[in-house]
């Protein structure tokens, strides 16, 4: 008896040593427990590959992803608890993916054609940078169902200033893609038609640096914003001192030397 096979909550694609992350249960992607579970999964697997250097996250569609999963968590809201212990999960396991996602060894860019909502803004607001198109939207909805986006605000407060949070967070309107540009929360906006071409093509440049001053001092200088300005000189001293003196930069100057 033929059974089908369950379509994959993650799917991947490699190309000029960039890995691409395909979101899946469409159209909204939504990140139920076993979407962030896979997601985690796809994270380590990229950052244990050493043949990928950068990242997409990539929600193809009208929507880039609509947050958690509501009819996952109605289903539990018939738990005894009313889904506490759920819920507890959930965000936990959510809190430990964005971690892993805002403190990755090797860039990371999200690839946005259309609306990111809740833990789908915290998402993209996660990665390093953002591209996105003229059609795309950004929403902190929680107020509008009774609630507050308490947790989708941690990963959008890196990105944007307060006044600019707490407008999305207060009044729980979508905002365009000119207002999260002038906002800071995302990096550049193009067309829906040349989106993914111009990804891909910032990807492959960034790919094609060395990688490992890269890697390194990505952490360092995330890990020395939350120092005194002393404390963050003392830090990031000894990794710059490291990317002179890593092999690929040793390479390339010898051979920028010998054809001089």
């Amino acid at each position: 008896m033929n059974q089908t096979r369950p379509t994959p909550l993650v799917t991947t694609t490699d190309a000029s040593n960039t890995r691409t992350l395909h979101l899946g249960a469409a159209p909204a992607h939504p990140l139920s427990l076993p979407m962030i579970q896979a997601i985690s999964a796809a994270l380590d697997a990229a950052a244990n590959d050493p043949d990928t250097n950068v990242v997409i996250l990539s929600g193809k569609g009208h929507i880039f992803c609509a947050g958690h999963d509501l009819k996952e968590i109605a289903r539990n809201r018939t738990n005894p608890d009313h889904g506490e212990a759920f819920l507890t999960e959930l965000f936990t396991a959510c809190a430990d993916m964005m971690q892993t996602l805002a403190t990755f060894p090797k860039p990371t860019i999200a690839m946005v054609d259309g609306i990111a909502t809740a833990a789908g803004l915290q998402m993209m607001a996660s990665c390093d940078m953002a591209i996105v198109s003229e059609r795309a939207s950004f929403c902190l909805p929680g107020v509008n169902n009774g609630g507050f986006c308490t947790t989708p605000a941690v990963g959008v407060s890196r990105s944007i200033g307060r006044k600019h949070l707490m407008e999305l967070l207060l009044s729980g309107e979508a905002k365009d893609a000119d207002w999260a540009m002038n906002a800071g929360l995302v990096n550049r906006v193009c067309s829906s038609e040349t989106l993914t071409q111009e990804v891909q093509a910032f990807a492959a440049t960034l790919a094609n640096r060395n990688a490992a001053p890269i890697s390194a001092g990505k952490t360092a200088v995330l890990t020395q914003l939350d120092m005194a300005l002393d404390q963050a000189y003392a830090h990031a001293t000894p990794v710059m001192v490291s990317h002179f003196m890593d092999a690929g930069r040793l390479a390339a100057e010898a051979k920028s030397k010998f054809k001089g």
